[in-house]
């Protein structure tokens, strides 16, 4: 079984997009940005560094009296950070837990552990960097502070880093070299994360690129992984970024990529569906598609040529083994080959209508680079496209017209499988504990920040979770815009949780969660933080002011079927 495949994902499903209002209220002010110091300055500016009592590999809440102390970029520091942990904070609502590990579990390596604590509430996973720890290292890599910091800063603009996504440095030399582009992230799947510190919100880790590798990180980055998880021999990726390589990809070249992806502008690339899994066995190949991807699979349809139908796909866990696309290097052509590594992934697929009839064939299949292209004559690629429409299965004959055994014949199976629900993986409801694996979930990275009157602390709706929809009410009513009802809904719960936030924060409950049903029979709401029902003060505050908004929207024929979200709100330092 051979897997592979080309498909930067996304971490929601076809529901999930962005909420970016324009807050009317000011948002927290990041720590004033410090110039980019040279390698012989000492002092590392803003963050300031926290010692922590006792190691743990997830996150604590932040304590609400934290003591904040000076910290020099000296020796002395980085040898303690390879006993402890040390807490450095951006900003007052962004943090950074930073230690020294030993990996010597898989890799018999040294590495720089940064963990992000805070961009969760600006609509941002948490990010993870392993930055290999050069010996004699005396200095703790300052330009990532800066790096997490514009991270910050582009997630509060509503551009979030997610699952094979990129962010790129904005300065002229990065950890000490010129080379380094910046990161690409992916989630684990089968790696080693022993001492490695990790969030306890949805997290990410970044992988340092070279600069010549950018336009693979911008267009196909899972060739881009694929590629150094055959060069280091890690399985399916390595985690911890190694500084001053040599780049694994150069010059573009001759590839079959440069007829599907725009690589001067970046303006068009391969049509990404998320949960398409290929998975190819013996002579048969099979295809995926998930149901409630339709609408990305008619959009793809529309928007390519006739002539070519192209799809990207995912890593595939169940797979065993996987194609890799290796450039050579050093050759004159910088020429592309193809490797099968026992590892698992799956391959990206090109449907070609060009195939002649005087070919004596009725489909023809060939690996190329890490995918596989089948060639088919016209007629059978209008009746691909009808069945795709019509959400039926199809399947393709490579062979010639008149073969007689089976064993000459090679298949390809496009089939629609179940909906795609490998989101929100791990995700716990603040509620009830409930498990969100699956439930769509829209994120919320600018929205308005509602001040307590002390002016020390804010709160900030900051997702929403749709666990229940009205896609089957009749079509002579009108989808209920789910954006306007949440943001209603919002604004009443902090509206009165607002003059609690002192009282809350005392009680450890910065991240709360409303859970609210919507019926024209059934109107109710709940309310809780850490799994645990908030307290009678607070509800009672909610019953005055949400309760009559909820009781609004559903006055507004909301249909026969409930609709049930739940939102997110966290308490900030102001």
């Amino acid at each position: 079984m051979f897997c592979d495949g080309i498909a930067p994902g996304s971490d929601l499903t076809i529901l999930d997009q962005d909420f970016n209002y324009n807050s009317a209220s000011k948002t927290p002010k990041p720590a004033e940005k410090a110039e980019q110091p040279k390698k012989t300055e000492e002092k590392i500016a803003p963050p300031v560094a926290l010692p922590t009592p006792k190691i743990s590999r997830n996150l604590p809440k932040i304590d609400d009296n934290l003591v904040y102390s000076d910290c020099s970029n000296t020796q002395s520091v980085v040898e303690v950070l390879k006993t402890d942990v040390l807490t450095f904070a951006i900003n007052q609502n962004l943090f950074v837990r930073v230690r020294v590990i030993n990996m010597s579990c898989c890799i018999n390596k040294y590495a720089w552990c940064f963990c992000s604590e805070g961009l969760i509430n600006v609509g941002c996973d948490e990010v993870v960097y392993l930055i290999e720890y050069i010996d004699e290292e005396s200095f703790v890599p300052k330009d990532v502070f800066f790096h997490i910091q514009n991270v910050y800063l582009d997630a509060v603009k509503g551009t979030a880093v997610n699952e094979l996504g990129i962010s790129l440095h904005n300065t002229f030399n990065f950890l000490d070299s010129r080379n380094h582009a910046g990161f690409v992230y992916i989630k684990p799947s089968f790696q080693c994360l022993e001492n490695v510190l990790v969030p306890n919100e949805p997290y990410l880790i970044g992988i340092l690129i070279h600069r010549w590798e950018t336009p693979w990180a911008k267009l196909f980055p899972l060739r881009l992984i694929l590629r150094l998880g055959a060069d280091y021999r890690y399985y399916p990726s390595p985690l911890i970024s190694t500084r001053h390589r040599d780049s694994v990809f150069v010059e573009i070249g001759h590839t079959i990529i440069n007829l599907l992806a725009d690589f001067r502008n970046f303006t068009y690339t391969l049509p990404q569906i998320r949960g398409l899994y290929i998975h190819m066995e013996g002579k048969k190949t099979t295809i995926t598609i998930p149901k409630n991807r339709y609408d990305l699979v008619i959009k793809s349809i529309n928007n390519t040529s006739e002539h070519i139908l192209a799809f990207a796909g995912n890593f595939s866990p169940a797979a065993d083994s996987h194609l890799v696309c290796i450039q050579d290097t050093q050759g004159p052509q910088n020429n592309y080959s193809t490797h099968a590594i026992n590892i698992h992934n799956m391959p990206r697929k090109v449907f070609n209508g060009s195939l002649k009839s005087s070919s004596g064939l009725t489909a023809k299949s060939n690996i190329v680079e890490d995918g596989l292209m089948i060639q088919i004559r016209p007629e059978s690629m209008e009746k691909i496209r009808d069945d795709l429409r019509k959400l039926k299965n199809h399947t393709v004959s490579c062979g010639l017209v008149n073969a007689t055994n089976s064993d000459d014949i090679e298949t390809v199976n496009i089939v629609w499988g179940e909906n795609d629900c490998d989101f929100n993986v791990g995700v716990k409801s603040p509620v009830d504990l409930a498990d969100m694996h699956g439930v769509p979930s829209i994120r919320v990275h600018n929205g308005k920040d509602y001040f307590c009157s002390n002016g020390s602390r804010l709160i900030r709706w900051t997702e929403v979770f749709i666990l229940q929809s009205d896609e089957e009410n009749p079509r002579n009513q009108d989808p209920v815009d789910v954006s306007k009802v949440s943001e209603s809904v919002s604004k009443a719960c902090c509206t009165a949780l607002l003059k609690y936030l002192d009282l809350l924060v005392a009680n450890n409950c910065q991240k709360i969660g409303v859970r609210a049903t919507l019926h024209v029979e059934n109107v109710s709401y709940s309310a809780g933080s850490n799994g645990v029902k908030l307290a009678p003060i607070y509800m009672r505050s909610l019953d005055n002011e949400l309760i009559p908004v909820l009781h609004g929207i559903t006055s507004n024929n909301l249909g026969n079927n409930a609709i049930v979200l739940e939102l997110i709100f966290r308490i900030l330092n102001a």
